[in-house]
């Protein structure tokens, strides 16, 4: 009787939940209830000046929006359902401060978005971008983060993200890095894990970078030049085939991996010296 009881009970909670398999409630009333929801979180945005629309299925944004005063709004979220295009809607949003995109089916970003210029956050992680648009670079973004997706390139001007602090291009299908991201004089943070990249820019050695995750790719030299890193503090290269440092070296952390830098930097500087005196010697005017 005590294990029926307690059943009963069970039921009688999943009777009052919303959405639970047994219920009883309709799918018209299901679709009711989501809709009071959204225009909820639509209605609290134009006070709040955050719109909330996190996993909510979705494919476009609200219609019932139209009617609402938005242009205030600084902070979206968007993140978690089935948008296939960022919404026309969000481009008109011009006091963003940051947008959340995350886990949707996005393939492209269009070049409306030139029109936040105020987005000092994006995250375009885990869609279907195969290419960032050169737009996206005049934003005054600090903190970008398009990981997780099909990327094969980025585009040229991104040395243009003067402000950008953080940036997250981790496990895309990037073959090269491009060789104006030594511009980026603000940038504190910068993953590339799981790409296909053969080579590391020496302009990297340039900024002020307090972590560097380059993991799971196809690295095997680091450049002498990383060894000036010095407000480095955290660096990730496993899953790496490195020739230079060698494997043993690199398990022993960033210490070790400098010295052997400076040391190589020291040598070749040796042997250029050693190859500019005799010719130095050859060259002289003066009798011997």
């Amino acid at each position: 009787m005590c294990h029926a009881r307690k059943f009963l009970e069970m039921c009688q909670v999943s009777l009052s939940l919303p959405g639970v398999a047994g219920s009883g409630k309709s799918t018209h009333q299901l679709t009711l209830w989501r809709l009071r929801g959204l225009e909820r979180a639509l209605e609290e945005a134009t006070f709040s000046g955050a719109l909330n629309l996190s996993a909510r299925k979705l494919k476009e944004f609200p219609r019932t929006a139209a009617g609402l005063d938005l242009s205030d709004t600084v902070e979206a979220d968007l993140s978690k359902n089935r948008l296939s295009d960022v919404p026309s809607e969000v481009c008109h949003l011009v006091a963003l401060e940051s947008l959340n995109l995350y886990h949707n089916c996005i393939r492209s970003i269009p070049d409306a978005v030139i029109s936040l210029h105020s987005l000092t956050s994006l995250n375009l992680s885990r869609n279907q971008l195969s290419s960032l648009p050169a737009c996206l670079c005049t934003l005054p973004l600090r903190v970008l983060n398009a990981s997780n997706n099909k990327l094969v390139s980025l585009p040229e001007s991104v040395g243009q993200l003067r402000r950008l602090m953080e940036l997250d291009i981790s496990c895309n299908e990037l073959t090269t890095l491009p060789r104006h991201i030594g511009r980026l004089r603000a940038l504190r943070e910068l993953n590339v894990r799981r790409n296909l990249l053969c080579v590391l820019p020496e302009d990297l050695a340039d900024l002020p970078l307090v972590k560097l995750d380059f993991s799971c790719n196809k690295v095997s030299t680091i450049p002498l030049g990383y060894r000036r890193m010095a407000q480095l503090q955290a660096l990730r290269l496993e899953n790496n085939p490195l020739q230079s440092p060698p494997a043993q070296i690199c398990l022993k952390g960033k210490v070790h991996i400098f010295k052997y830098l400076s040391m190589e930097a020291s040598r070749g500087d040796k042997l250029a010296d050693a190859l500019y005196l005799p010719a130095m010697e050859d060259a002289s005017p003066y009798p011997k």
